[in-house]
């Protein structure tokens, strides 16, 4: 399933004006189910460039899925879920 540009800039303005990023991901899985937000320590996300970041410490990234692992991807065409990050 691809994630499109306005369910990413949908998606960061959730992240932009929740109380947590937890509250976060559980918005953007109500929103945009059946897409899966994961929430993730920021270390475990260094080196990866996200697709959106809000404030100086929240950070969107997208990943995608062979059906087995799964890796960050810029592409939203390849993209079925969000990882949310804050520092």
């Amino acid at each position: 399933m691809a994630i499109t540009t306005a369910q990413i800039a949908e998606a960061a303005s959730i992240l932009g004006e929740s109380e947590s990023v937890r509250a976060a991901a559980a918005r953007i899985r109500e929103r945009f189910a059946p897409l899966r937000a994961l929430v993730l320590d920021a270390f475990d996300m260094r080196g990866e460039q996200p697709v959106a970041q809000t404030g100086a410490n929240r950070a969107l990234y997208l990943m995608s899925t062979d059906g087995h692992c799964w890796h960050v991807t810029s592409e939203p065409q390849q993209a079925s879920a969000f990882v949310l990050t804050q520092n």
